[in-house]
Parts: structure tokens; C-alpha cells; sequence
């Protein structure tokens, strides 16, 4: 124990304590007890020692065990050594075991691959003998046929066989050299031999399987060698379309030849080429020659040539229904009479009471089926009337009895002439006062459309669409001339027709009112139309029911267009998509080609020529939105005729379908509204034309749009400036005054001198200045006019060449508006 009762700390072994001061700051100590700490020192006592025991671990004996170790941890240490021995040697054992097992296994799968390989070699020595002895039945028995059929050989014949020839020895066999054994197979195969692939496990065997024409080529040379030799293939000549560029590998692939020997054939030609570049026709040619083929040249035209130009044989042709297209003057009653044949109420729908599409109705009539176009009757409107009478039979043409023939009557006279139709005339609103049907047949005179009544060959019917009446006789004239025409189509081949409007449905897509006019159109056709082309989605026929199938003349809207076609293009059903885009993309890059040129000037003089004439023509740009393809044709159409030397009117985009953001950014960087006719703009279009200051204007009616636009483009013209003279005045006298300079002394002869007025000076009759006056007085007092008889002192603004006697005119100058006719 220490001296302050505290038991000290140490180890066994008696150490020995000590005391040891500490000092701190501020005079604080404290006194610490310190151990020293002896080695210990173990002897063994006399007779303890004893022999170590095998395998014992030392330390096992207390002499010679550890200092600090006591009995229980020197019994742990000796479990855990003799433990860990005994798990050495288990493992020993189990790894030993293991090579054993993997030998044996390795062994085994070695004598199995082999077997294989074995039976493998031992069934195609079988295939090989069973071929062998095949084609040597095969010799025996031609062999035999030969002799049974030839007569007995000659003396040379017989020493041909034997190899002796005339003094000709035959030519010994060749010794056929062993095969050097390839020192990797066996390698591959011992590495490979553990590996089992699904290959192996379908067809029992290690080898991959070969395709059909492999299979056929090796029959083929097993065949050539059973009969005596290798025969050379004929060289098949082809028929190589080249067009005007091709690429290397695509004229290898239609010649069937590798693209390695065209392009080192060209290489011999100097021509360093790849399999991907382009060659022209010329050294294609050269190319397919050297080759052995025969070359073809086709034109990138050609790629239409897959529509079938197909000339129907006359026991194929069915009778079909006739197309009729109403035409004549706006507001002349043509929808009202088709309304009152198909008992339909039409013209409400359109906006204005007027037709702005090309409508397609079918009519039963007497068990068959009438085929009806309305177009539209204003002057707007010519194109759409034009291909009305382009795709049709008969024309009925409709004159009010109480308007006579008007402007358009007469182009739609025009229009038929050109198709080259028969024409029937309805002479509309007889049950008007005012109606007067004979005026109406003498004014078709003039046109050289002479009426039956006026001993003509034309048939004209008295017609009122209000009443009904003579809507039979209208309908029975139909009948009656379809039946002269003896009208047939065949309907069992690929359908061709005719768009007769188009547009942009916002549900359906690109939609297309298409006339079928030769064929049948199914669904799933694939067919192209201008430059647009599709897969039939659907077919809705003019009641808005679907159908399954379009004969002739059957009136249909078409979806599954990849884009809006042109009203009047013409569409065509193809074998393949690739053919359709192949024809589409052509007809687009022809077109674009083709405005292209249109656009550009050749030469520099006719480009110095258009910008001095644009210099002095004001431009009023417009973007336009239709609903339907022909409306913004005729439109645009409109805009066109709009203008004179001085303003015009330039449609920058028309477009079928809404007004979108795009459209609005156009319009921003041009400066120019927005036209909307039957469309809206969508949200986003809306936001960005109220953030960006675009005017957006929405029509439904064609009349409205043109008027403000010719109202629009008025505005662009300078103001007419007229002159009315107000008066003359004689110079008597010329003084100079100082400060102003010359004065004229004046006397006014006719009129009235004015201040605000301007003043020419006639010299001899000839004007030598024209401006204003600076000052006009009277005596020594500026006075705002002079009346006649009176005199007047006159100076002029920057000119002083006055002499007596010349004449001052004097006329004040008004500004008119004008306006485009």
C-alpha cells in the first residue's frame, strides 16, 4: 500500500514503487508513485524437463514456454495448432480428390468426341461411296445406252480408249499427293472438346450448317467429278439499267458481279473509286461491256414508267355511270337544281349562299346511278371550274331565265368547248315575273351554242329549282345523252382518277376528294398522286358512310395521304410503297427544279432589268390559310389579277389547314397579316401574333377577302395630284428692290393671283420656272390675292430671271385617292 492509502499499480513479479514529484504552474505539485518493472527470471526445476512428444508445438514444454504464459492459454494454443493441422490435411485430400475426378471427366469427354468425330468421318465415307457408286451406275448405264445405240468402234476408236493414239502416248494419271495433316486441329479441337453448342446438340455433330445453295454446289461438283471432270458454267448475260449516275456497288449488284472486280476494273482505268461514289452512264457503259453484259439507259423519268398504261380490251368494259358537272354563273341557281335533285339542302352550308368547294354527289336515277359535280360560279373560281370540265361527260350548264348569259356563263361555255363535251343547257327560275327563256336562247348564240328549239343540236330544259319543274325532263336529257355516249370503264384493274379537292382535316389528316374514273380502289391500296403519295386508310363515299371499295365514277374521300395533294392532280395505285415514294420524290424535285428556273434570271442584264422595274412597284405581301386546297388556289389566283403598274399583291405562303406559329413568325419577318379563310389559328399562333403585333383576319367568304385586300393595296398608291388654274397675270415693269431682290410689276388678266398658290413662268409659251411665290403685294401692303384688272407687285421663292412681258400661270395643286379598279 502507498502512503495515501491508495493500493499501487503492477505487474506479478514484485516490482519495485517509488515516489515522484510533479510540479505545475502557480505553485501547485502532486506527488505520483512510479513502478519499476524487473524481468523475470524462470528456473526450471531440477528433474521437470521432459522429451518433447511428436509433433508437440513448442512451447508445449514448460521450460521452454513463453514468459507470461499460463497453462489454460499454452492447452488453447496447442487445440488450435493440432485443428489447423488437421484442416491442412483434409484439404490436401480433397484437392487431390477433385484432380482425380476432373481427369476422369476429361478423359471421358475426350473418348466421347471422338466417337463422334469417328462416326462423323465413317458417314461421310458412306455418303461419299453411296455418290460414287451412284455415278458409276449412272456411267454404266449411259455408257450402255451409248453402245446399244452407236455402231461397233474403229481400230483408233479402241486405242483412243486405251490412251494410245497414232503414235500419241496418253498422258500418265497424276500421283495424288497426301495431304499435310494440319498441326492445329487437334489443338482446337482437345481445346474445344469440353464445349457443347446448341449446333452440336441439334444435329449430333461439331460442324455448322450450310445453307441450300451450298448444299447444291457441293452436289453439283460431286456430279461434274462422278461424270469425268469439271465442266465451265455458262456466262449469263444481263440486261443492266444504268441511269444517268450510279453508284459503283448498286451497278456490281445489278450486273451480279463482285464489287471488288468492278472497282478494280475501273481502278485499271485510272478511275480511283470507291464501292460508294458515283459514276456517270458513259463509263458504266464501258464498265458493263467489259463484263460481257448488255447496257440500258433509262433517264430518272423512267421511274413513272411503272404505272400501268393499261389499253382495256373491249369484253372487259362494263357500262358505268355518267359524270356531270353543273356549271354556270354565281347565284344563277346551280346548287339550288342539284339540292332539288338530291332533295339536300347544300347552299345553306355554305357561307354567303355561295359554292366555294367542288361538291361530289351520286343520284339514283331509274335504277342507275348519276354521278354529280357542283362548282363554284365566281370569276375566283376558274381554275376549280376548268377541272370540273376536265374530268367529266356531260355539262349542264344553268342560265337564269331573268339574267341571261353573264361573264362567267360564258367562260364556263369556254370550258366545255375545251374539254370537248356535249353540253345541255337548264334555263333556271322560270317561275320568276322577269323570266324570259327565249331572250336567254338567243343570247347563247353569240356564243355558238345553238339550242334545239333554234334547229341546234344542244338540249335545253326549262327548269325551276324552287317548283320542281321540268326536273324530269332535266333528268331524262341526262339519260338520254349518257346513252349516246355508250360510256364504259373496265372496273377489274388498278383504279386510276382524278383530286378534285383536297385539304387538311385536323382529326383525319390530308384528306382528298377523289373521282375514280377507270378501275377499282380498295383499301390497302398503295397509290400515288402528284407529289404526294399513301396507303388507302379509308374510303368515305359522299353520304359519309365507309366503304370498302371505289368503282368508276364513284365520288370518294381518300385518307392515308403522307401530304396535302394539288386539287387536279392525278392518282395512279402502285405494286410497292418503295415504288410510290420512288415516283412521289421525283415529281418533287421536278417541281422544285422547275420553279426554280422559273424564278431565276439567266443573266445579269435580266437581273438588272427586274430590280430597276421592282424599284418603282409597291408590294403589299399577304400569307394565306385555306381550308381546302381549291379555295387557296383560287385565291391566290385573285391576289394575282390585283394591281397595276404601281402596287401588287404578293402571296408569300398558301396553305391548306390552321394558322400555326410558324405562319405568324413568317408573317413577322415580312411584315405582312395573316389571312385566315374558313381556318383558325391555334392557341400558340394566337399568343404569339398578340406578343409579336401580327394582324390575323378570318374570312368565309371569298368576295369580303378580295375587297379589303384591294382596299389594302389602294392605300400603297401614291395620291393623284390635280391642278386647277386659277388665273394669269402679265409683267409689265422689273424693279429691284433692296433686301428682296427683283420684283415683277404685274397686272392680273384672267382669274386670281393667290400667295398659297403655285406659279409657273412662261417665256414665249415655253415654262423656263415653276414654284411659289415669296411675296405678293399690292402697292406697298402684302395681300393674300389679287383679282383681275388689278396690278400687283410679285417676287419669286430663289429665282430672279424675270423680264417684261413674260406670262405668270397660276393654279393651286389638290391630292386624290385612288383606288384599284
Amino acid at each position: 500500500m502507498s502512503d495515501d492509502g491508495k493500493k499501487t499499480l503492477g505487474l506479478l513479479g514484485g516490482p519495485r514503487s517509488g515516489n515522484v514529484k510533479q510540479s505545475f504552474s502557480h505553485g501547485r505539485t502532486k506527488n505520483v508513485v512510479v513502478e519499476t518493472k524487473r524481468k523475470r527470471v524462470v528456473v526450471p526445476k531440477p528433474g521437470a524437463a521432459k522429451p518433447a512428444a511428436p509433433g508437440a508445438v513448442r512451447g508445449s514444454d514448460p521450460a521452454r514456454r513463453p514468459a507470461g504464459i499460463s497453462d489454460v492459454e499454452m492447452d488453447r494454443r496447442l487445440k488450435a495448432v493440432q485443428a489447423a493441422k488437421a484442416r491442412e490435411t483434409e484439404d490436401t485430400e480433397r484437392r487431390a480428390q477433385e484432380d482425380l475426378s476432373r481427369e476422369v471427366e476429361r478423359k471421358q469427354r475426350r473418348e466421347e468426341s471422338e466417337a463422334k468425330e469417328l462416326e462423323l468421318r465413317e458417314r461421310e465415307v458412306r455418303a461419299k461411296a453411296k455418290v460414287e457408286a451412284e455415278a458409276t451406275k449412272a456411267r454404266e448405264a449411259e455408257a450402255a445406252a451409248i453402245v446399244a445405240a452407236a455402231p461397233p468402234p474403229t481400230p483408233e476408236e479402241r486405242a483412243a480408249k486405251s490412251g494410245v493414239l497414232r503414235n500419241k502416248v496418253a498422258e500418265p494419271p497424276r500421283r495424288e499427293e497426301p495431304a499435310r495433316p494440319n498441326r492445329n486441329k487437334g489443338r482446337e479441337d482437345n481445346r474445344r472438346s469440353g464445349k457443347l453448342t446448341v449446333n452440336q446438340a441439334s444435329t449430333g455433330g461439331d460442324g455448322r450448317h450450310r445453307s441450300m445453295a451450298s448444299m447444291k454446289r457441293k452436289q453439283e461438283r460431286a456430279r461434274q467429278k462422278a461424270m469425268g471432270g469439271t465442266v465451265e458454267r455458262e456466262k449469263i448475260v444481263r440486261d443492266v439499267q444504268v441511269p444517268d449516275g450510279i453508284m459503283v456497288q448498286e451497278l456490281a449488284n445489278r450486273m451480279a458481279e463482285r464489287v471488288a472486280d468492278v472497282v478494280k476494273s475501273l481502278m485499271q482505268m485510272g478511275m480511283m473509286v470507291t464501292q460508294n461514289q458515283t459514276i456517270d452512264q458513259d463509263t458504266a457503259e464501258l464498265i458493263v461491256e467489259e463484263f460481257g453484259h448488255k447496257m440500258v439507259r433509262v433517264s430518272d423519268a423512267d421511274v413513272e414508267d411503272v404505272i400501268d398504261q393499261v389499253i382495256d380490251n373491249p369484253e372487259d368494259l362494263m357500262t358505268r355511270a355518267p359524270i356531270i358537272t353543273v356549271m354556270g354563273h354565281v347565284d344563277h341557281g346551280k346548287t339550288s337544281i342539284l339540292d332539288a335533285i338530291r332533295n339536300a339542302r347544300v347552299v345553306s352550308g355554305e357561307a354567303g349562299g355561295i359554292t366555294q368547294h367542288i361538291g361530289a354527289y351520286q343520284v339514283e336515277q331509274n335504277g342507275g346511278l348519276l354521278t354529280f359535280l357542283d362548282t363554284p360560279g365566281h370569276a375566283a373560281f376558274t381554275s376549280m371550274r376548268s377541272r370540273g370540265a376536265q374530268v367529266t361527260d356531260i355539262v349542264i350548264l344553268v342560265v337564269a331565265a331573268d339574267d341571261a348569259v353573264m361573264p362567267q356563263t360564258i367562260e364556263a361555255i369556254a370550258h366545255a368547248k375545251a374539254a370537248k363535251v356535249p353540253m345541255i343547257v337548264a334555263i333556271n327560275k322560270m317561275d320568276r315575273p322577269a323570266a324570259d327563256a327565249q331572250k336567254v336562247r338567243t343570247d347563247l348564240l353569240q356564243h355558238e351554242v345553238i339550242v334545239e328549239q333554234m334547229s341546234g343540236e344542244v338540249q335545253d330544259v326549262e327548269v325551276s329549282a324552287t317548283t320542281g319543274q321540268g326536273l324530269d325532263l332535266l333528268l331524262e336529257s341526262i339519260a338520254l345523252q349518257s346513252e349516246i355516249l355508250e360510256l364504259k370503264a373496265n372496273p377489274n384493274r388498278a383504279a386510276s382518277g382524278a383530286v378534285i379537292e383536297a385539304q387538311l382535316d385536323i382529326g383525319r389528316g390530308p384528306v382528298a376528294t377523289v373521282l375514280v374514273q377507270n378501275g377499282t380502289l380498295k383499301l390497302g391500296d398503295i397509290f400515288v398522286v402528284g407529289e404526294q403519295w399513301g396507303k388507302v386508310r379509308a374510303l368515305i363515299n359522299d353520304a359519309g358512310a365507309r366503304i370498302q371499295t371505289a368503282g368508276p365514277s364513284t365520288p370518294v374521300e381518300v385518307l392515308g395521304l403522307n401530304g396535302t395533294p394539288e386539287a387536279g392532280d392525278v392518282i395512279n395505285v402502285v405494286d410497292t410503297e418503295a415504288q410510290a415514294r420512288e415516283i412521289a420524290e421525283y415529281r418533287a424535285q421536278a417541281a422544285k427544279d422547275k420553279r426554280a428556273a422559273a424564278g431565276a434570271a439567266t443573266t445579269l442584264e435580266q437581273l438588272m432589268a427586274n430590280a430597276k422595274a421592282n424599284e418603282d412597284v409597291s408590294e403589299l405581301p399577304i400569307i394565306l390559310k385555306a381550308d381546302v386546297q381549291g379555295s387557296a388556289e383560287a385565291i391566290v389566283q385573285a391576289m394575282a389579277k390585283i394591281g397595276n403598274d404601281e402596287v401588287r399583291v404578293r402571296v408569300l405562303h398558301s396553305g391548306v389547314g390552321a394558322i400555326t406559329e410558324t405562319d405568324i413568325g413568317l408573317a413577322e419577318a415580312s411584315g405582312a397579316p395573316v389571312f385566315g379563310f374558313n381556318v383558325r389559328a391555334n392557341t400558340s399562333a394566337r399568343n404569339t401574333a398578340n406578343q409579336k403585333g401580327v394582324e390575323i383576319r378570318y374570312y368565309s367568304v371569298i368576295y369580303d377577302l378580295v375587297d379589303d385586300v384591294k382596299a389594302a393595296a389602294s392605300g400603297l398608291l401614291s395620291a393623284e395630284i390635280r391642278e386647277t388654274f386659277i388665273g394669269y397675270a402679265n409683267i409689265k415693269e422689273v424693279f429691284k428692290v433692296t433686301g428682296v431682290g427683283k420684283v415683277a410689276g404685274c397686272l392680273v388678266t384672267e382669274g386670281v393671283a393667290r400667295r398659297s398658290a403655285g406659279v409657273r413662268l412662261l417665256r414665249d409659251n415655253v415654262v423656263v420656272h415653276e414654284g411659289t411665290l415669296k411675296t405678293l403685294k399690292r402697292f406697298k401692303d402684302e395681300v393674300s390675292d389679287v383679282q383681275s384688272g388689278q396690278e400687283c407687285g410679285m417676287a419669286f421663292e430663289n429665282y430672279d430671271d424675270i423680264r417684261p412681258n413674260d406670262v405668270i400661270e397660276i393654279f393651286e395643286r389638290e391630292e386624290v385617292e385612288r383606288n384599284l379598279a
